[in-house]
């Protein structure tokens, strides 16, 4: 490591990253952990209120949502309807950077879909809630214990936001998808393989992959307060293991999309493919040149993988056969 290089920097050939690394250690009740969590907060009605109507976009009538969070408090969201209920054919559901939200994204939602965007607990300053909205702090709020840790409740989230959308736009039962990137890919590694009401996802330059890898490694991320609380407190570097997204990939049946880059300071390129290698189901990858990159090269690469990410889901059923590998 040098200032003129450092390590965060450093970008790994592409044919060693193709190269499956050992996988982390799964605890052995990691299924039944997160299978009890689904059963606790992922089942069941979920109230939720509208808070303000957003200005409309052509094709979608736009809202600021409440919901019952997970962890007993008001969750935010932004939901996505079509203006025509006829017109629905899909639904979808958007997780977020640690940078949060504050609208929808209306160019990542296509015209016959339904959508709604949770904010993870803590993460929308509008929204009240015990887990602080700074990602260095979000990132290890109830971190000493599996029960409590923010990304648990982050999770269950996902779960509660499908029923919320779908009690608005049932018609998009059936065909529901799932889209997220950095920490909202990760928690969506964590939550779609216990919800069998998603059919597909997207996961573009996934966090919490590999943490024996992650913890190794200085990034600019919130990755590096893990890494610093670590070295400070070892006694909860097991938690972790219960929040790892390569893990939990292993449990992914349905098709998924990845995104994984050469380049990455926030997130390592190398957990990025682990997440990918663990995928036991049909699989796709697109190489990002790099991730979390400011700057016209940091928005290019992003505007492809956003595009790749949404052509995989718009693919109709019969095609996506073709399209994605088996992994065997």
């Amino acid at each position: 490591m040098s200032a003129e290089h450092p390590e965060e920097l450093t970008e790994y050939p592409l044919s060693s990253l193709l190269t499956p690394l050992d996988p982390p250690v799964q605890p052995p009740d990691f299924d039944a952990f997160w299978q009890s969590t689904f059963d606790e907060f992922g089942t069941g009605s979920v109230p939720w209120r509208t808070q303000a109507e957003l200005p409309s976009t052509p094709a979608h009538r736009a809202l600021e949502i409440r919901f019952s969070s997970s962890a007993g408090e008001d969750a935010a969201a932004y939901v996505m309807i079509p203006h025509s209920r006829a017109a629905i054919r899909r639904g979808l559901v958007l997780g977020h950077g640690y940078g949060g939200r504050t609208g929808p994204d209306h160019d990542r939602v296509p015209s016959d879909t339904a959508a709604i965007f949770p904010c993870a607990p803590g993460t929308h300053r509008g929204a009240s809630s015990r887990f602080p909205s700074e990602p260095s702090d979000h990132v290890l709020a109830g971190i000493a214990h599996r029960e409590t840790y923010s990304h648990r409740f982050a999770a269950a989230d996902i779960w509660r936001a499908v029923t919320v959308l779908l009690d608005i736009a049932p018609e998009s039962e059936g065909a529901l998808d799932f889209s997220g990137s950095s920490f909202g890919a990760g928690i969506g590694a964590l939550a779609i393989p216990w919800d069998p009401r998603f059919r597909r996802a997207s996961l573009d330059v996934p966090s919490f992959g590999h943490h024996a890898i992650r913890l190794t490694r200085r990034c600019t991320g919130s990755g590096e307060a893990v890494r610093q609380h670590v070295k400070a407190h070892p006694d909860v570097r097991p938690v972790l293991d219960w929040f790892d997204a390569a893990t939990a990939a292993r449990c992914l049946a349905l098709p998924v999309h990845i995104g994984a880059a050469l380049l990455d300071p926030a997130v390592d390129p190398r957990g990025q493919f682990a997440v990918y290698h663990a995928l036991t189901g049909p699989r796709r990858l697109h190489v990002r040149a790099n991730g979390h990159l400011g700057g016209a090269t940091g928005a290019a690469s992003d505007r492809m993988a956003l595009r790749a990410a949404m052509d995989f889901l718009a693919l109709p059923d019969d095609r996506l056969e073709s399209e994605v590998t088996e992994n065997t």
